[in-house]
């Protein structure tokens, strides 16, 4: 069950609990046990405990780096290449000039490789990624001026 889950049943107890005056109302499972406590007729008290504990993981938003230029975003998740080979030097460079449809770089997926175009004429003015870097869906890779 999730915690989310178990927030649900705790709410919707304690509004039982409030509804029908009740001091304390317990519900205890294999899983987890929740034990809703009333000291006010309509505040109440909730604790959850699972067993196992329950892992929450709670993941901080940052907030997203601004970039001047147009940004080259990840289509898809996978490894980045910036050659088409491990011998070959990078496709691009921070300082080239590049035009609209011109291959940037490479994803691997799945063993296939998708080549990654410009969107537009213009410079390459940061590379965020570095060689063989794993990428998300809609990481920023490569900025153009």
């Amino acid at each position: 069950m999730e915690i989310n889950d178990l927030k649900e049943l705790v709410f919707a107890f304690a509004d039982k609990a409030a509804q029908k005056n009740l001091g304390k109302l317990a519900v205890k499972t294999d899983e987890f046990a929740i034990t809703v406590e009333t000291h006010a007729p309509v505040a109440a008290v909730a604790e959850v405990s699972a067993v196992p504990a329950a892992k929450v993981s709670v993941q901080k938003e940052e907030p997203e780096e601004q970039f001047d230029g147009t940004v080259v975003f990840a289509p898809l998740v996978g490894t980045f290449y910036a050659a088409n080979a491990p011998e070959e030097p990078p496709l691009v460079e921070v300082g080239d000039s590049v035009r609209k449809g011109q291959t940037l770089c490479i994803i691997e997926a799945m063993k296939t490789m998708n080549t990654i175009e410009c969107p537009c004429d213009g410079k390459v003015s940061r590379v965020l990624v570095q060689n063989g870097d794993l990428v998300e869906y809609k990481q920023p890779l490569i900025v153009i001026t």
